[in-house]
């Protein structure tokens, strides 16, 4: 679980790291497209680990993974790259919500 979120930290700052490029557009491009799929392809893996406790949220993969992908597939980096995180983070919070509440039963007056 650290590692996941380390290394969405780490995409996190690289994703920032290619606004201060400059003038290298063709640079600066790929290295957005590398971040935004990087980014995607944790949020995808954050969203599979939750689906297996049945811990999914709603709008994660409906919602802003789709979105995200549609986003990069435009060439609009910045906003695939936000949007997978809000996916990742809905994934890493839907698990931990599943495990918590796994032994959860009903309790009766």
């Amino acid at each position: 679980m650290k590692k996941l979120v380390l290394f969405g930290a780490l995409i996190f700052a690289l994703s920032g790291c290619s606004v201060f490029q400059g003038g290298n557009g063709g640079a600066a491009g790929g290295a957005d497209a590398a971040a935004a799929k990087a980014a995607i392809e944790a949020a995808e893996a954050a969203l599979a680990k939750a689906r297996t406790v049945d811990g999914e949220w709603r709008d994660a993969k409906k919602v802003f993974l789709k979105k995200a992908k549609a986003d990069a597939s435009k060439g609009e980096y910045a906003a695939a790259i936000k949007l997978a995180n809000k996916a990742k983070f809905q994934g890493d919070m839907g698990y931990e919500q599943a495990m918590e509440q796994k032994d959860i039963k009903p309790w009766l007056f």
